[in-house]
Formats: C-alpha cells, sequence, structure tokens
C-alpha cells in the first residue's frame, strides 16, 4: 500500500498526486489518496476559498499572501491528527509519497515511515520550506533547477504527443489552478496580435464575447477535498458549462496537447503537462521565488520562453517549434518515477 499525500490549496500540486495514483494502478500497485485540507475545520477551509477568489482577482494580493502564508499543519485539529495515523495504521501503511510539506508534522508521528518527498517544482516550494527538513526522507525531484536536469517525472498520459503539424493553430492561455498572475491581459495582447486562443476563465465575468477565443473553467464550487476526482471541466458555450470529468489525467491537458504553447505562470504542474505533451510554455510573471527557478530552467532547457522575449521577437512561432522539439527529446530520456515506485 502506497499513501499519496497531496494539499488542495494548489492543483499543481494535487493533481500531480492524482495523476502518480492513476500511473501506480495501472500496474497494478495499491495505493491510496489523502487531501491534507479533509483535516481542517470548515471555518478555515471557508477562508481558504475566499483566499482563492481574492487572488483571482489581484495577483498583487497573491504575492503578499504568499509571503506571510503559516504552517497549515498547526490548524489541523489533534483529533484529526489522530483518525489520520490511525487510518494508516490499521492499514499497514510504510510507504508514503508527500507532495506537500504541511504533512510532514503529522508524518513525524508515525513509526517506521518510508517517505520520499515529491518536489514538483524545481526548488524547495514554500510548504517544504515552513516546516523545514525531514533527514531521513528520499527526494525526488521532478526538475531540478541547481542540476538543470529533470532527474524523475510523472507520465500526464500515456498518448503520445500531437504532432506539430497537426496541432490546432491556438494558444492556450491560463492562470494555473487559481487562475492568478497576468494571463488575461496577455491574452488581450495576443488577440489584438492575430492569435487564437483558449483561454481558461475562473468566473463569469473573465469571459469577454469573441470568435477567435474559447473559453473552458474548471466547476468554480469544486475543491480538491470534496473527492478523488480530476477537477471538472468543461467548455463555455452560450454561457453554461456541461462539466465532466478526466480519466486518467485532468481535462485541461487536452488542450495543452493540441496547443502550439501554454501561456501561463510556471508553475510546477504546468511544467510536468508541457514536457508530457511537449508544449513549449511562453512564461509569465512568476508565483513567487521558486516558480522564477522553474522558469529559468525551462528557458535554460530549451522548453520555453518569456512572453516578455517572446514578444521581442515579434511572437515568431518558429521559437515555439525549436522548444517543441527540444520537449520531444526530453521526455524519452526521463525516468518515469511510478515505474520505478512499482518495483
Amino acid at each position: 500500500m502506497i499513501e499519496i499525500l497531496t494539499s488542495g490549496v494548489a492543483l499543481g500540486v494535487h493533481v500531480p498526486g492524482l495523476l502518480l495514483a492513476d500511473r501506480l494502478r495501472e500496474r497494478g500497485v495499491d495505493v491510496h489518496v489523502s487531501v491534507l485540507e479533509r483535516l481542517l475545520p470548515q471555518d478555515t477551509l471557508a477562508t481558504t476559498t475566499k483566499m482563492k477568489w481574492a487572488f483571482h482577482r489581484d495577483f498583487r494580493v497573491a504575492l503578499a499572501g504568499q509571503r506571510v502564508a503559516r504552517d497549515a499543519s498547526v490548524a489541523i485539529p489533534a483529533e484529526a491528527q489522530d483518525a489520520a495515523l490511525a487510518s494508516w495504521r490499521s492499514r499497514d501503511v510504510r510507504k508514503f509519497v508527500v507532495f506537500s510539506g504541511f504533512w510532514l508534522p503529522i508524518l513525524d508521528r508515525y513509526e517506521h515511515a518510508d517517505v520520499d518527498i515529491c518536489h514538483v517544482d524545481s526548488v524547495v516550494s514554500p510548504s517544504f520550506r515552513k516546516v523545514g527538513a525531514t533527514p531521513d526522507a528520499r527526494a525526488i525531484w521532478l526538475a531540478d533547477a541547481e542540476n538543470r536536469t529533470l532527474p524523475y517525472s510523472i507520465p500526464v498520459s500515456n498518448d503520445p504527443p500531437i504532432t506539430w503539424h497537426e496541432r490546432d493553430r491556438r494558444l492556450l492561455v491560463h492562470g494555473g489552478g487559481w487562475g492568478m498572475g497576468t494571463y488575461r491581459e496577455r491574452a488581450a495582447e495576443l488577440r489584438a496580435h492575430g492569435f487564437v486562443l483558449d483561454v481558461i476563465a475562473y468566473e463569469p465575468s473573465d469571459v469577454r464575447e469573441d470568435d477567435a477565443v474559447r473559453h473552458f473553467m474548471i466547476d468554480p464550487d469544486w475543491h480538491p477535498w470534496l473527492d478523488d476526482g480530476y477537477p471538472p471541466f468543461g467548455e463555455i458555450k452560450d454561457g453554461e458549462v456541461a462539466f465532466t470529468r478526466g480519466r486518467g489525467h485532468h481535462g485541461s491537458y487536452d488542450l495543452t496537447r493540441a496547443a502550439l504553447a501554454a501561456v501561463s505562470k510556471p508553475g510546477g504542474g504546468t511544467m510536468l503537462d508541457s514536457l508530457w505533451s511537449a508544449t513549449p510554455s511562453v512564461l509569465l510573471e512568476p508565483f513567487g521565488a521558486h516558480e522564477k527557478r522553474n522558469a529559468e530552467l525551462w528557458e535554460r532547457l530549451g522548453f520555453g520562453i518569456s512572453f516578455d522575449n517572446w514578444r521581442a521577437h515579434g511572437f515568431d512561432v518558429a521559437m515555439l517549434a525549436k522548444a517543441h522539439t527540444a520537449l520531444l527529446d526530453a521526455r524519452e530520456r526521463v525516468t518515469d518515477y511510478a515505474e520505478v515506485l512499482a518495483r
């Protein structure tokens, strides 16, 4: 039994955990996913939901909130922690894969835990920085900024990338799981330059009437702590959305696979999608120092380009084609973490 410990605060942390679980199940491994927020009181979850909308509506608020965010584990009641520990003991769990550092204080109380810390970002992310190191844990890096490598990865899908010439001549523009950053302003600029777009909206006010823009949405009433599925996702048509669940991967990945590039802030989950779809990243302003390092790594490896640099080159699509080729080569050489765990 492998226990995968995620957090619903960031889809870039939670969705890779779901992907790992699916890749392991495909190999016959018994696996269970736990979401940190299921241990939190309802009033704390309500505050988290309010933060989500504040961060979406003003990126400056999001950046300020990240700087003052506290260790979420201190808000978990003792009885909820005890219940988690009891559940692991009853199922005789020995192997844990941790995607959020806020789980580590609870794991410290569990006897004989074999722990992998799976870093989705290319440097230590805020949740792990705030709780400190766990000496006995094995570090698994999906991207490594220090060594400029991709030591491990988690396949998003078993489908091969769509060839460059078969792709829609569209750009996917989004702001990550919480819809943060400057993507809306950049979408307007790209439309003015003549690109057709797929834009992930996060509330009705994000939608602009334009025949050259398709809008999609994650169900705004859904949260990762409600169930074990991928985010309900669908296209907005005439103000309505028929949400569906991805099978084996999240719904937005299908848009990433078909696009010429994904235009977004450089979150770890976005980088994972970029690698497995071989879709270049056009990198917007980062959410914190860890995303800045993600962007630097992706540029150094030739997998993406900053928005400002792409603009300076006249939004040259040939630069994206070159990055697509680099990604195709890289994904053939990366070590599949699910395969390693399943041995």
